[in-house]
């Protein structure tokens, strides 16, 4: 492993990740090791968190779902006239 120093680093930076650090509960280094990697997409997979807000289907719910919905892409030819 390597060893990284950062310098210069604003007030205003610091303070968040001092926040942050407290709110996860671990340490400054381990905080800042974790939101690089999250940003970084390194050893993580990526997700918009889109998933985690809005939940997901698997692969029986979507069929499901796209069954049900498979009338409305009929065409009703009696309207269309």
């Amino acid at each position: 492993m390597k060893n990284l120093t950062i310098r210069n680093v604003p007030d205003d930076l610091h303070q968040a990740l001092t926040s942050e650090r407290a709110r996860r509960g671990q340490s400054l280094n381990q905080t800042v090791i974790d939101l690089l990697r999250q940003r970084l997409g390194v050893g993580i997979s990526r997700s918009n968190g889109l998933g985690r807000l809005a939940g997901q289907w698997d692969e029986d719910q979507f069929r499901d779902f796209e069954n049900a919905i498979a009338a409305s892409d009929a065409v009703d030819d009696e309207l269309w006239r």
